[in-house]
């Protein structure tokens, strides 16, 4: 049995892998968090400025950091010229070189886009809601570019086992690569339309236009403006459409958890529609 420490178990990605934890007998789950959760078991309450208290406290529960470490990432290969336009990700890369000569072993888990973004309220998740690209309660999509590049999306909760399956792993390689579904945004377009029977609106954003910090509002947008202003999440999500268009957001299967671990079998995004869409 191992035992494993997650920092911010409470919410997102996270609160998925402590579920997924939780419910195997093979390893035992902590939370880290700033702040005392009387909901999580074994949660503890940390000040993530005091390393020295931090490093004691996981020694006392047998919490083997010097082993195994897996920085925050859970997204996609990110390229370095990205510091360009997204200066936030100097942390990430910075984290990577550190681990790098650190002497731990440690990998980094890339699994595409979300899938629980395209879901409805029943679909089980903890990630924020967001409407990317595809609005599908509003039947209406922008997709970036041409929509023929192909696109991995994958469900945080499939990501979950494969994250624990692999903590049973004798050897961590530094890319972990996850595989929920694969398909192009026309095909998914196409797919949304069959499950709730009838056809989107269409549009398409090109790459200079996304280049420009400007995507075309969908109606579920509006809502998102309360959490971010409208500018800065037109920002934001201009880049991660330029990803899928260009192709960073293509997961390789070749050499994937997925080859390791076949046994485990991903939400589809057709199977996704067709359960949660259809009929809605």
């Amino acid at each position: 049995m191992v035992n494993v420490a997650i920092a911010g178990g409470t919410g997102g990605v996270g609160r998925t892998i402590l579920e997924v934890l939780q419910a195997t007998s093979q390893h035992q789950a902590f939370v880290l968090s700033r702040q005392a959760s009387q909901h999580l078991p074994n949660t503890i309450t940390m000040n993530y400025d005091d390393t020295d208290r931090i490093a004691d406290i996981l020694e006392r529960k047998n919490i083997h950091t010097t082993k195994r470490f897996v920085p925050s990432g859970y997204a996609i290969p990110y390229p370095q010229r990205a510091l360009e336009f997204l200066p936030q990700l100097n942390d990430y890369f910075e984290a990577i070189y550190e681990l790098r000569r650190s002497g731990l072993e440690w990998t980094v888990f890339h699994n595409g886009i979300f899938l629980d973004y395209f879901g409805t309220p029943a679909l089980t998740s903890y990630l924020k809601p967001n409407v990317f690209v595809i609005d599908m309660e509003h039947k209406v999509a922008a997709i970036p570019g041409d929509g023929n590049t192909p696109v991995t999306f994958t469900y945080t909760f499939d990501l979950a086992r494969f994250i624990v399956a692999s903590l049973d792993l004798e050897k961590w390689d530094e890319e972990s690569r996850v595989i929920g579904d694969e398909k192009t945004f026309n095909e998914f377009v196409a797919l949304a339309e069959e499950a709730r029977g009838s056809k989107f609106q269409v549009f398409y954003d090109d790459v200079e236009k996304l280049q420009r910090s400007e995507i075309t509002e969908l109606p579920g947008h509006k809502a998102l403006y309360k959490q971010i202003p409208k500018e800065s999440f037109q920002w934001f999500t201009s880049i991660f459409e330029r990803f899928t268009a260009d192709g960073t957001s293509h997961i390789a299967r070749a050499g994937s958890l997925n080859e390791r671990f076949p046994d485990i079998k991903p939400l589809s995004v057709k199977n996704m529609l067709d359960r949660y869409w259809k009929n809605a």
